[in-house]
């Protein structure tokens, strides 16, 4: 389905079991706890983690340092949010993708530019664990009283208390086991924000190049895979103990030797790199793995790039891109989501001609020497 939206009140969302997502300012934001004693709250900010996790967040090159707060965002750059998104079965029998789209989300006491936040939750094993994250994840952001001056380690405990929150719910209803590996993006004045706990992927379009926001989270990856060890694990025929083709999720609390009160080696703690959105930043797109089986970063990038030149529409660009997908064999569900970050649509890129050098071998210039000569006779 595909969605366009200005405002959370607008966003139809029916990728969730329950339709329209709630607004994370809403008192029925908070799901009622299994128990029946009341709202489920967050869960303590002192959580356990296994000490082979390492929280870092990665700075890229065209981004400002770590552990800045929204202090340092600066006005050079304001950029102009808009967002849309489209979700598709694909070729599964059900559906567990759900995604989130909120172009004001609501921080308080901010005023410098926008601030919005974005989500694609997929989902493994069940709907469960994807539903409850992306109910309970951004609430967890903007009620921590550290948001938005710590927004790492913010982000970082709101996917752990997340995981703990669920834990409690699946061991009051067995029925609600399951697993989902998440992705959210914020945007804060003209800072972007990624943390990615999976193998959903976030890219950036600069001025036409693509640059990934994310890294996929698969047990076959070299840091990945010296974490599962550490961690007790082990990865068997690029699985995660054999089971899981993710080294990084919420959920699957169900699933032995997955995790445990000391850590385990799937692991919900996100991976977050940031940047500072500057003129030349297009757009984002944020979609699923079924989305990144068939198309690389750049490949994306150039495809939403002509789309957007063409109508200048995320929703429909959202749309373009899960339909292409589809004609490319995809095997699983799809969810993409498109911010664009200008008004206007991507420009036209002009590519300088390099300058052609020529040169005349020795014998070419003697014959052009008897030729001159010969005019002159």
């Amino acid at each position: 389905m595909m969605e366009g939206n200005n405002g959370f009140g607008r966003l139809d969302n029916a990728s969730t079991s329950e339709g329209k997502p709630p607004h994370p300012r809403s008192p029925s934001y908070a799901l009622q706890s299994p128990n029946g004693d009341g709202v489920l709250k967050p869960c303590k900010k002192s959580l356990v983690r296994h000490p082979s996790l390492q929280v870092k967040s990665k700075a890229l090159d065209i981004a400002v340092g770590n552990g800045h707060g929204a202090e340092n965002l600066g006005a050079e750059f304001i950029p102009i949010v808009r967002s849309g998104a489209w979700a598709d079965i694909g070729i599964r029998t059900s559906m567990e993708d759900v995604y989130l789209c909120v172009d004001d989300y609501g921080v308080k006491n901010f005023a410098d530019g926008p601030n919005a936040f974005y989500g694609v939750f997929d989902g493994h094993g069940g709907k469960h664990a994807a539903d409850f994250a992306c109910n309970h994840l951004p609430r967890f952001i903007l009620e921590d009283e550290d948001f938005p001056g710590e927004i790492e380690r913010v982000v970082s405990s709101a996917f752990l208390q997340t995981d703990t929150a669920f834990a409690e719910a699946c061991s009051l209803d067995s029925a609600l086991a399951s697993g989902a590996t998440a992705l959210v993006a914020l945007v804060l004045g003209r800072m972007l924000v990624v943390a990615n706990a999976g193998d959903c992927r976030a890219v950036l379009c600069r001025r036409g190049k693509a640059i990934e926001m994310s890294r996929d989270h698969k047990p076959m990856c070299n840091r990945e895979r010296r974490r599962i060890e550490a961690s007790g694990g082990s990865v068997y025929d690029g699985y995660l103990n054999g089971q899981l083709n993710v080294a990084r999720a919420l959920g699957d609390w169900h699933m032995e030797g997955m995790k445990g009160a000391d850590g385990g080696p799937l692991s919900a703690e996100p991976e977050l790199m940031t940047a500072d959105l500057t003129e030349e930043d297009e757009f984002l797109i944020i979609g699923c793995d079924g989305l990144w089986d068939v198309f690389r970063s750049q490949n994306a990038v150039d495809f939403a790039r002509r789309r957007l030149q063409e109508h200048n529409d995320p929703a429909m660009c959202s749309k373009d891109l899960v339909d292409e997908a589809l004609k490319r064999k995809s095997g699983d569900n799809l969810t993409v989501i498109v911010v664009s970050f200008q008004s206007n649509p991507p420009p036209n890129l002009i590519i300088p001609r390099a300058r052609v050098r020529r040169s005349f071998s020795a014998e070419g210039l003697r014959e052009l020497q008897s030729f001159l000569d010969s005019l002159g006779n």
